[in-house]
């Protein structure tokens, strides 16, 4: 299923292969159109390193208890060309213009978290 130009369903699945339950769907497909506003201001394509996880599999990987990815509400990406320092600078000044919905931004040494929770949260 094609969520926006540039992305599609099965980047947002779970890495163990699990689909998104359909009582998520809404949620992915608001994340994408905002990581679609991200793509096209930075004019690069975008991978989604983990989007949704069901509860078992982010247990397993050490994921947050109430993790925004147990909800499809998160993607943890890295921007063609840009450092993950970059990537978190470019979602701010977005937010701050109104582009991009407000939500959870961390910061990590190979990849960028964002996520919709529509309120700051900052790590």
């Amino acid at each position: 299923m094609q969520l926006t130009d540039n992305f599609n369903i099965r980047e947002f699945c779970c890495n163990d292969g699990t689909r998104i339950p359909q009582e998520y769907i809404e949620n992915v497909i608001e994340l994408a159109e905002n990581l679609q506003v991200l793509r096209d201001y930075a004019g690069a394509a975008i991978r989604v390193n983990s989007g949704y996880r069901h509860r078992d599999y982010n247990t397993r990987i050490g994921g947050a208890k109430n993790s925004q990815h147990l909800y499809a509400c998160a993607a943890d990406i890295i921007v063609d060309g840009m450092t993950p320092q970059e990537v978190a600078d470019l979602i701010e000044k977005l937010i701050s213009q109104g582009k991009m919905k407000e939500g959870g931004l961390g910061r990590y040494n190979t990849f960028t978290h964002y996520d919709i929770r529509g309120y700051n949260a900052r790590w």
